[in-house]
């Protein structure tokens, strides 16, 4: 007698959940004013309710979700005065990175590569993030890391509306990112944190500006 293969099911861990959330989250797949319950992601990935809970929570912790006590958790929808916050604290965090980084000349090998992928991935929203992320990790205080990480959630919302939004193209990112690994590279402190901060800004503006026109329509 020939018995057939009884096939073997791989469980969706929390962490892939969490991969797969994160990833619809910036890019807009799940918007903002989303509400991701524990029974809808339980039954989107066809796994229980708990495992369910640790993706959704671990997404809580990261800020790409908040949750107010008796309701769903629900992807952030970011005012124009939260923006202006955001982007004010990331700047005065990564400049400060940026100017150690080129004291020294130091150029992180990982933002070389989170560089690399920003043009060669069609979603470049992720890479942007680690980019950025690489930058702070790569100077001496761990204290400034752990205060950009309080931050990078939030911030990655804004970067993937951004790119959903094609507020920017990928080859321009690449070569604002190339200006300051380069003025890194050259000891320019200086060249570096002003090259940071207009790219920064000028990101925060572009988003200011899709805003704005999103609430006037």
């Amino acid at each position: 007698m020939v018995h057939e293969a009884i096939p073997v099911l791989t469980p969706v861990l929390p962490g892939a959940i969490y991969d797969q959330l994160r990833a619809s989250i910036l890019s807009q797949q799940d918007a903002p004013g989303s509400a991701l319950t524990e029974s809808a992601v339980a039954l989107r990935f066809g796994v229980a309710r708990p495992t369910a809970r640790l993706a959704i929570e671990r997404l809580v912790a990261d800020g790409l979700l908040r949750r107010e006590p008796h309701h769903a958790a629900q992807v952030p929808v970011l005012s124009r005065d939260d923006i202006i916050d955001l982007f004010y604290n990331r700047a005065l965090i990564e400049i400060e990175a940026v100017t150690a980084l080129a004291g020294g000349g130091t150029v992180p090998p990982s933002a070389v590569r989170a560089n690399r992928n920003v043009c060669t991935a069609a979603d470049f929203a992720p890479h942007d993030i680690d980019f950025h992320r690489a930058l702070v990790a790569g100077q001496p205080s761990p204290r400034l890391s752990r205060m950009h990480e309080l931050l990078m959630g939030e911030i990655e919302l804004c970067i993937g509306q951004v790119q959903s939004a094609h507020l920017i193209s990928a080859a321009q990112v690449a070569a604002q990112h190339q200006g300051i690994l380069d003025a890194i590279a050259a000891s320019d402190a200086i060249r570096a944190s002003t090259l940071l901060r207009e790219h920064i800004l000028g990101a925060r503006d572009r988003l200011l500006a899709h805003v704005d026109r999103t609430i006037d329509g």
